[in-house]
C-alpha cells in the first residue's frame, strides 16, 4: 500500500475541503471520522447535526466535532445557493420552487457548494446509484474547460515493477464511456495524463492502444485512434503521447524498439488509454486477476472540480482511500 500511503501524505498538505453527504451512512460517517484523525481533508458532513452527532456517539466516533456539519434544512448560505442553482439551470427550466427543494437533498447540496466555492470535492455513493451521484454533478459543477466528457481511470499496481512507472500504469476509460469517438478519446488521453500527473506523481507517457502499431493494420477504429491523437495534441501540445500502440508496444521496451523505433512513447507508456469500454474494462480485470495487480479505481476524471463515486459495497477504507484521491485531485486542479 506504498501508493495510497503516498497519496495520503500529499492529501495531508493539501488541507481541501471534501463533502460527505451521505452523513447518515455509517461506513461514510466512520470514514469522516478517520480522515479528520488521519488529517487527510476538512470533512464536510450533510444532515442533521443532532442525529450526525446522536449516531456517532453511538458507534464511538472521536472526530465527528472537528467536521463541519451543514444541515441541508436550515444553514446561512440556503438562500444563496437556490439563487445559484437558478441562475446555473433557469435555461433548463429550474425554478425557485424547484431549486428550494432540490437544495434540501445532500447529494444535491454538496455540488452546489463546490460550485460556490465552499467546498473543492465531494466522494458519494456509498447509499446511491450512480446516476442519483453524478447526475447534479454534470449540472452543477460540469467539466472543466475544453473537456466534454468524464471517464474512469485505474491505477494499477503491479508486482512486477519493470512496467509503467516502477510498477504503476493508469487504465483509461474502464468505467464510462462504451464507445468514445475521436475527441472523446482524445479527451480522454488528455485528462488521465492530468490524473496520472496530479494523484500519481510522475510525469505522463500516453499511449493510445489499438490492435495496429503504426500501420500494421488498415481499420476505422484505427483511424479513430490516429485521429484522437492528433486532437489530444491539439488540446495539450506539451502532452507526451502517441498511438496507435499496440499493447505490447506501448509497454514493453523490446517490443517497442521493433515495431515502433521512431516512438518515444513505445515501450516505456504509463498511461493505457483503451478505444472502448469493453477493452479497457475486460483489460483492467484481467491484469487485477491474472497478474494479481491492485486495481485503485475507478477515478472520475473530466469534471471542473472532482466528485468520485462509490461502490454500494465499499469499505470503510475504500472511502478514506477515495477522500485522500479526491483531496490530489483538488490540489491538481489548484482549487
Amino acid at each position: 500500500m506504498e501508493f495510497i500511503e503516498s497519496i495520503k501524505e500529499k492529501a495531508r498538505k493539501a488541507h481541501k475541503r471534501i463533502v460527505l453527504p451521505e452523513a447518515y451512512e455509517e461506513r461514510t460517517l466512520r470514514a469522516g471520522d478517520r480522515m479528520t484523525a488521519e488529517k487527510l481533508a476538512e470533512v464536510i458532513l450533510i444532515g442533521d447535526p443532532e442525529q450526525i452527532r446522536t449516531h456517532a456517539d453511538a458507534i464511538g466516533l472521536q472526530h465527528i466535532e472537528e467536521c463541519l456539519i451543514v444541515d441541508p434544512k436550515d444553514h446561512p448560505k440556503k438562500q444563496e445557493y437556490i439563487d445559484l442553482m437558478v441562475k446555473l439551470r433557469a435555461h433548463k427550466g429550474l425554478t425557485a420552487e424547484e431549486a428550494t427543494r432540490l437544495i434540501e437533498d445532500p447529494l444535491y447540496l454538496g455540488p452546489v457548494m463546490i460550485k460556490a466555492g465552499d467546498a473543492d470535492g465531494e466522494v458519494a455513493g456509498a447509499n446511491n446509484p450512480t446516476g442519483n451521484v453524478l447526475r447534479p454533478a454534470f449540472q452543477f459543477v460540469r467539466t472543466m474547460p475544453g473537456i466534454n466528457v468524464v471517464s474512469g481511470a485505474f491505477f494499477m499496481i503491479l508486482p512486477d515493477k519493470e512496467y509503467g512507472e516502477d510498477g504503476i500504469l493508469v487504465f483509461a476509460d474502464c468505467a464510462v464511456n462504451p464507445a468514445p469517438d475521436a475527441t472523446q478519446l482524445a479527451e480522454i488521453a488528455v485528462t488521465s495524463a492530468r490524473t496520472a500527473r496530479a494523484i500519481g506523481g510522475f510525469t505522463p507517457r500516453v499511449a493510445i492502444l489499438s490492435f495496429s502499431t503504426k500501420g500494421s493494420a488498415q481499420h476505422e477504429e484505427v483511424d479513430k485512434v490516429l485521429q484522437a491523437l492528433l486532437k489530444a495534441r491539439e488540446i495539450d501540445p506539451s502532452l507526451d503521447i502517441d498511438g496507435e500502440l499496440q499493447a505490447d508496444a506501448a509497454i514493453v521496451p523490446a517490443v517497442g524498439r521493433k515495431k515502433a523505433p521512431e516512438s518515444t512513447i513505445a515501450g516505456h507508456a504509463n498511461v493505457l488509454v483503451f478505444p472502448d469500454l469493453n477493452s479497457g474494462n475486460i483489460s483492467y480485470k484481467l491484469v487485477q486477476r491474472l497478474a494479481h495487480a491492485e486495481a485503485i479505481g475507478p477515478v472520475l476524471q473530466g469534471m471542473a472540480a472532482p466528485i468520485n463515486d462509490l461502490s454500494r459495497g465499499c469499505s470503510v477504507e475504500d472511502i478514506v482511500n477515495l477522500g485522500a484521491i479526491t483531496v490530489n485531485q483538488a490540489a491538481g486542479m489548484n482549487i
